[in-house]
């Protein structure tokens, strides 16, 4: 009997810690550096109604990000890595909760590597506007265009096709800008610029924040 107990309490332990093990797989995308913003802004409070910038690594590193826009109420919770269904995924925890004036999203860029077409980053991209819109509906929002990055220039046809898709759905929505990184990026002979880039020749060095700040600059609300 004594035997059959403790073979009942292992087969008990085992099946624990397979659900266990489970649950931890099974985790979304970037739950643990969403869980480490929600802990940080429960040590530090956000400010109130910020200009928030959301999206992906270019977004995240932005060089001097403080510094530069320190004339605005501004809030940096872009998730390096992300793809446009991780930030719509997370809407509840790094966007709603904080009652954005104004929107920046920089998000697109890795979707290129994982799917097969434009269409499926547009289709991606009307999702989390569409998500956006229902509790912001009048909220201001910028899109920044996808940037061509050298290191992944394989993927720019479907870059600019994204881009044109996205522009074009723009225009016919209120409230939202369009802004093209793209283009300003290149050369006058139209290519990319390796200078602009740190050596990974994905994510932009201080040189390429430069451009994106002057053209970002104009759209921003202040207080």
């Amino acid at each position: 009997m004594l035997k059959l107990l403790k073979s009942f309490l292992l087969f008990v332990s085992y099946l624990l810690w397979f659900n266990l093990s489970g649950y931890a797989q099974e985790k979304p995308p970037f739950w643990d550096d969403v869980q480490t913003i929600k802990a940080y802004d429960n040590m530090y409070a956000p400010p109130a109604s910020p200009i928030l910038f959301i999206g992906s690594s270019s977004i995240r590193k932005w060089i001097d990000f403080n510094k530069t826009f320190g004339a605005y109420r501004v809030l940096n919770r872009a998730i390096g890595g992300a793809v446009i269904n991780d930030v719509d995924f997370y809407l509840n925890d790094i966007v709603f909760p904080y009652h954005p004036k104004q929107l920046i999203i920089y998000v697109g860029e890795n979707d290129l590597i994982n799917v097969p077409d434009a269409e499926t980053v547009f289709a991606a991209f009307k999702k989390l506007y569409g998500d956006l819109r229902v509790k912001l509906p009048v909220v201001p929002i910028i899109y920044l265009s996808i940037k061509g990055s050298p290191s992944r220039i394989k993927y720019q046809e479907k870059a600019k096709k994204s881009n044109l898709l996205i522009a074009n759905f723009i225009k016919s929505e209120k409230n939202i800008v369009y802004l093209d990184v793209y283009q300003p990026m290149l050369d006058i002979k139209g290519n990319m610029q390796p200078a602009l880039f740190t050596s990974d020749m994905l994510h932009m060095n201080a040189s390429g924040y430069k451009i994106w700040n002057k053209l970002l600059m104009p759209y921003l609300l202040k207080d």
